[in-house]
């Protein structure tokens, strides 16, 4: 009898470990959805935020078309502190959105935006239209976006699954600008 309750007891305890186990991986997956949402918000604030400046700066919006070669963001060559008005300045504070400079560590290190974050205003070629787009790093392998902002400068160099950019996140709006010129 006391051999049986004794694999009744390791029985037991082996369910629950797989049991605890699948709970910790739930919990992983948990926190990286969590993240790839949080990046979602902050690209659609980003995208809302250009869509504004545009919007607000109309007779100059062909002034802040970006190439998807040369995104805003990280990498790119714009100050840290923004002066002047209009289309430059407007500029530089998206840049230092995307690069997150709103919220910065205890080291001084930004963190208030996604994950290599990058932003591309293209003219769509009609001279009133103009896409705005978002890309960040995403955590997890799906598919690449059709968009060109940023394409090849997401792929990992370590050894995981972030490769042909399947871990490159992009969100995109169209900004119309209308003519108020009487006819």
């Amino acid at each position: 009898m006391r051999g049986v309750s004794l694999i009744e007891v390791l029985v037991t305890m082996v369910i629950l470990a797989v049991g605890l186990l699948g709970l910790a991986g739930l919990q992983i997956r948990l926190q990286s959805s969590e993240l790839e949402s949080y990046q979602r918000t902050q690209a659609l604030i980003l995208l809302e935020d250009m869509t504004n400046r545009i919007s607000t700066n109309r007779a100059n919006a062909a002034a802040y078309v970006t190439t998807a070669a040369n995104p805003l963001g990280i990498g790119d060559s714009q100050p840290i502190s923004c002066s002047g008005n209009g289309q430059s300045y407007d500029v530089c504070q998206w840049s230092n959105a995307l690069k997150g400079a709103a919220e910065q560590s205890s080291d001084s290190i930004n963190v208030g935006a996604m994950v290599g974050a990058r932003g591309c205003i293209e003219d769509l070629g009609t001279g009133d239209q103009y896409m705005i787009t978002v890309v960040w790093q995403g955590m997890t392998p799906i598919s690449a976006p059709p968009s060109n902002c940023g394409a090849g400068l997401y792929d990992s160099v370590t050894e995981t699954k972030c490769i042909n950019d399947l871990c490159r996140r992009s969100m995109s709006t169209i900004v119309r600008i209308a003519n108020l010129a009487s006819p």
